[in-house]
């Protein structure tokens, strides 16, 4: 089927979604808090900063959804949320160090604020309290899906970092390292979520498939957002991908499409990390409807999620995990 896309801000559009699942977020809510603590006082300014800065927190609520979409009376489900999170925001700092990254969500980084070694620090920190908690659940399967999952993830950071300004970057280059970097993620999440509540493995893997390829769409989108939004609404600086040397997919698609001049000087841009010509790359973007294959990309990739759902029983929290994935692609932000 064809997926449409929708010209929506995301976060206004998540309440109804989120809705679904309140009690089981404002539970999370409370649980972060208590979780995070420590008794090194720059562990808790950070974590505090990150709580504040609070997010979309879309994979706390996947987990969620894909929890109660195969139990009734799930168990632990909050607390497996808890570690998804963790372990991505553990990325995200990591990240923000690597990048040099000062802004997100519209609000400075941890890094900006404090600095890249309490950055560092802290994002291992996040890493090491999840695996504490992913103790608490005891869980043998889950505990091999994480760990396999965070070492992808870290596997992902090194293959993009020695991507970093290759203009001759292939699509297929390309999706493997935003599976490794945000979809493997989304996979486990989803993954997991059946696991720990001890469902068939027709069903886990059902859940694996919808957060591989949802997880590709989400990241396929978000590297559109770059070309295609506004600072205000994205929440950071446009054109950061390029002036970090990243081949995502809009460029890749533009210099295949586009001329031989066009090629080159996307490809100078990319090299050397400059965004002098950011204007005239966004008008070859345009011109060359790279912003129109991604989506269709996009959608295919979440038209394959949500056929991955066929195999889960019909219950509103299926139905929420439908919604979300649908209105990812026509996020603003």
């Amino acid at each position: 089927m064809s997926i449409p896309v929708l010209n929506i801000d995301l976060k206004l559009n998540l309440k109804r979604i989120n809705a679904l699942v309140n009690n089981d977020l404002n539970d999370f809510d409370r649980l972060i808090s208590q979780r995070l603590g420590s008794d090194i006082r720059l562990v808790n300014e950070i974590s505090q900063h990150i709580i504040d800065a609070k997010g979309k927190r879309i994979r706390p609520l996947v987990s969620l959804l894909a929890s109660r979409a195969v139990s009734e009376s799930p168990s632990n489900h909050v607390l497996t949320a808890l570690i998804i999170e963790l372990i991505h925001t553990a990325t995200l700092l990591h990240d923000d160090v690597v990048d040099q990254s000062l802004l997100r969500r519209g609000k400075p980084t941890a890094n900006a604020k404090f600095g890249p070694k309490p950055s560092v620090l802290v994002g291992d920190f996040l890493y090491s309290r999840a695996f504490q908690l992913m103790n608490e659940i005891e869980n043998e399967q889950m505990m091999k899906i994480m760990s396999n999952t965070t070492n992808t993830i870290a596997e992902g950071e090194v293959l993009q970092f020695m991507s970093a300004n290759n203009p001759k970057l292939s699509e297929k280059d390309y999706m493997q390292i935003i599976y490794r970097k945000t979809s493997a993620l989304f996979e486990a999440t989803t993954e997991i979520s059946g696991v720990i509540q001890n469902q068939a493995k027709e069903i886990c893997l059902a859940l694996k498939n919808y957060g591989r390829h949802l997880g590709n769409a989400f990241q396929i989108i978000d590297d559109c957002l770059d070309y295609n939004s506004s600072e205000a609404v994205l929440g950071k600086n446009i054109g950061d991908d390029l002036m970090e040397g990243k081949t995502t997919l809009p460029l890749i698609i533009a210099q295949q499409r586009g001329t031989a001049a066009e090629n080159h000087l996307i490809s100078e841009a990319i090299l050397n990390g400059d965004l002098t010509n950011l204007k005239s790359i966004l008008l070859i973007i345009e011109a060359t409807e790279s912003i129109e294959y991604c989506i269709d990309r996009a959608s295919e990739e979440t038209n394959h999620a949500i056929t991955a759902l066929e195999a889960l029983p019909n219950t509103k929290y299926k139905d929420g995990l439908i919604k979300l994935a649908i209105l990812a692609l026509g996020r603003s932000n």
